[in-house]
C-alpha cells in the first residue's frame, strides 16, 4: 500500500492545535484543504482520528497511540531531507513557530523581527507562550522550532545554547518624593512595590535573588506583564524591580527614573533550546545564528 506522506504534518498539526482553523493556518493551507486532508487521513488510517466536540477536535485512542511514532518519523525525514537542502535567506519562504518568555518577547523579538525584515523577508514567525512547562510549548515534540528564555532541566532531545545574561534594577516615578539618585535598602523595604509575575523561571529567579540578600518587599500589586508597569508607576509612589534590559527601555520615559538596586541581585541567563531534529536543518541553523547575533549585540550595548 502507498502512503501519502503529505498527510503526516496534517495529523501532527491537528494533534497540537485540536482545531481545524488553527491547524490550517499553521500549515499555510485553507480550511477546506485541511478538511479534505483529514478525510484522506481517516481513510488511510482506518479510524476517525479526531472527534469534533464543543471545545475543539479531540483525538481518538488510536490517534493518541500513533502520534509519537508519526512525530518521530516526520522528525527523521526532516533531518534527512532538510539537511541536504541549501538555504538562501533572501528567497526563503518559511514559517517558524517559536516560544519566547515575556522577557524575550519584550527585549529580543522586536530586534529579531527587524533583522528578518532586512535579510529574509519571506521568513514568518508565529509566537506561542513559554511559561513553566517546556512540553506545553511544543519544543520537546519538535512541533515548535525553538524556545527562548530560561531553560531548566531540559530533556535529552533538546539542545540548549546560552544567549546572554542580564541583571536587575529598580524603577520609580521621576518626581518621587522619597527617592532621589540612590535607593537605600531601608527605602526599598519601606516602599510599596509592583511585582511582575510572568509565567516561568524569571519569576523564581527574582524571588531567589531577593531571598539570598534577605531583602524584603511590601507588594501592593502584582501584574503579569512588563507592559503594565509604566502607567502604574507614573501615577503612584510605588517601586518595581525589573531586568536591566527592560529598564533601558523605560529610561526613555520622562515620567520614570531607573536606579540601581540597593544590593547586588546577581544576573539571570537567557537561553535558546531546540529539538535535535533541527540540528542540521540549514534554515534553522541560519535563524539560530541570527538570534544569537541579535542577543550578543543587545548584551554588548548594555555594557557601559
Amino acid at each position: 500500500m502507498r502512503y501519502d506522506l503529505n498527510l503526516l504534518p496534517v495529523f501532527l498539526a491537528l494533534m497540537e492545535e485540536r482545531n481545524v482553523t488553527r491547524a490550517a493556518a499553521r500549515l499555510g493551507i485553507t480550511q477546506p484543504a485541511l478538511s479534505n486532508a483529514l478525510v484522506r487521513l481517516r481513510d488511510m488510517l482506518q479510524d476517525p482520528l479526531f472527534i469534533r466536540e464543543r471545545y475543539g477536535m479531540q483525538p481518538t485512542q488510536k490517534a493518541e497511540s500513533l502520534a509519537p511514532g508519526i512525530a518521530a518519523a516526520v522528525a527523521s525525514l526532516d533531518e534527512l531531507i532538510l539537511g541536504q537542502q541549501g538555504f538562501d535567506p533572501a528567497k526563503a519562504e518559511r514559517l517558524f513557530t517559536i516560544a519566547p518568555n515575556s522577557y524575550v518577547e519584550f527585549v529580543l523579538v522586536p530586534a529579531i523581527v527587524a533583522r528578518l525584515r532586512e535579510r529574509a523577508p519571506g521568513i514568518r514567525l508565529r509566537l506561542t507562550p513559554y511559561g513553566t512547562d517546556l512540553a506545553e510549548t511544543g519544543a520537546i515534540s519538535g512541533e515548535t522550532a525553538m524556545v527562548l528564555g530560561r531553560i531548566v532541566d531540559p530533556p535529552d532531545n533538546l539542545v540548549v545554547q546560552h544567549l546572554m545574561d542580564d541583571g536587575l534594577a529598580c524603577v520609580v516615578r521621576a518626581d518621587h518624593p522619597q527617592v532621589n539618585k540612590r535607593l537605600s535598602r531601608k527605602q526599598y523595604e519601606q516602599l510599596k512595590h509592583v511585582n511582575v509575575l510572568p509565567a516561568g523561571r524569571l519569576r523564581a529567579g527574582l524571588f531567589q535573588a531577593l531571598e539570598r540578600q534577605g531583602l524584603r518587599r511590601d507588594v501592593a500589586v502584582s501584574v503579569t506583564h512588563f507592559l503594565a508597569i509604566p502607567e502604574m508607576l507614573a501615577v503612584t509612589d510605588y517601586c518595581t524591580t525589573l531586568p536591566m534590559q527592560i529598564c533601558r527601555h523605560l529610561a526613555g520615559d520622562a515620567r520614570l527614573k531607573v536606579l540601581p538596586a540597593p544590593v547586588d541581585l546577581g544576573t539571570f541567563p537567557t537561553e535558546m533550546a531546540w529539538h535535535v531534529r533541527y540540528r542540521h536543518d540549514p534554515a534553522h541553523q541560519w535563524l539560530r545564528a541570527l538570534i544569537s547575533e541579535v542577543a550578543a549585540e543587545i548584551a554588548k550595548a548594555s555594557v557601559p
